[in-house]
């Protein structure tokens, strides 16, 4: 990583001792570093590669991304040191659960595939609240024997956001005290872990990383005028939201697609308990963009609480419905 590792801001990632860039790069997504229109290997190594000389040094991909040997051969030798690489398993297959072993051998493959011995965050990926009490009294124990010898070093878990729009998945488990970092949705129309999740993941000294921080609705100005027209409907928003020309400019003032982007990162980055809030990009010219929203100032104190008032009773706006098994 290069001398512009000195604009990234820096923290602790909970109790794990490790220490993260605010910014993390998110291997997966509807982008996956380019893969998923059409991007070859090279250009995607190149995706992560300008990530780690703006001194992101948190990079998050999964098994079922199909991007960890790219993130594998993106690092060198040299920085392995410096970098916090989190994976991820899922817990069902072909709609069974998978038994400790299978979820232990999973871990094995994401480290070959990242050409790793080791991996910083290992997490049970896109856990169900149905299926969480397995993950917690079966899976974790068992990774648990990997952590001590020596193959993770914590244990990590994430919602599936479309499914569990009340974090009940992430509530258990940070209660567990099993897993020391978890994986949490939040944007400016889908607050609620406010209230719910980061207070109890401050108090136990869990790790927190951000998804979801940007939704289609705010870079499709189609897409939001209809979820505004849908809220406003269900009586969940006054009718004034659609009387406005550009109902959305009081949070920022010269509107636009890219303006409310910007702004919604700068909302999920700073809310309290948060560690580490994740993009995910194909593009570098996006992915430095994204990089200096994340790093830019709070939004005016006056305009958070506006949005607070006026969208934190909102609840699973703008996730995605969950794919097809």
């Amino acid at each position: 990583m290069n001398s512009a590792q000195n604009e990234m801001a820096y923290t602790t990632l909970g109790r794990t001792g490790l220490r993260v860039s605010v910014a993390g790069l998110g291997c997966g997504g509807f982008s996956r570093l380019g893969q998923s229109q059409g991007a070859s290997e090279t250009q995607s190594i190149d995706v992560v590669r300008a990530a780690l000389d703006l001194g992101i040094n948190f990079l998050d991909t999964a098994e079922n991304y199909g991007t960890e040997q790219i993130v594998g051969k993106a690092i060198t030798p040299s920085i392995r040191d410096d970098i916090v690489i989190s994976t991820k398993t899922g817990i069902v297959k072909d709609g069974t659960l998978k038994t400790p072993t299978q979820v232990v051998d999973n871990l094995h493959e994401s480290l070959k595939r990242l050409n790793q011995e080791r991996v910083e965050i290992f997490h049970l990926h896109a856990v169900r609240p149905e299926h969480v009490d397995y993950a917690i009294n079966e899976l974790a124990p068992a990774l648990e024997q990997e952590r001590r010898a020596g193959r993770v070093a914590h244990l990590g878990i994430t919602e599936t956001a479309p499914n569990d729009f009340e974090h009940v998945t992430l509530g258990k488990a940070v209660d567990s005290g099993l897993f020391d970092v978890v994986m949490v949705a939040f944007h400016l129309m889908h607050q609620n872990a406010r209230h719910s999740l980061l207070p109890d993941c401050s108090r136990t000294g869990v790790g927190t990383l951000l998804m979801f921080a940007v939704r289609l609705i705010f870079s499709q100005p189609e897409r939001l005028q209809d979820t505004l027209k849908t809220l406003v409907a269900n009586g969940e928003l006054p009718e004034s939201m659609l009387q406005e020309s550009n109902p959305m400019g009081f949070i920022c003032k010269d509107g636009g697609p890219l303006a409310l982007m910007d702004a919604a990162y700068r909302y999920a980055r700073h809310e309290p308990g948060v560690d580490v809030t994740l993009l995910g990009t194909g593009n570098i010219e996006h992915l430095r963009t994204n990089v200096q929203s994340i790093l830019a100032a709070p939004l005016p104190a006056d305009v958070t609480k506006q949005v607070a008032a006026i969208f934190g009773h909102l609840i699973g706006v703008g996730l995605d419905a969950p794919k097809a098994k």
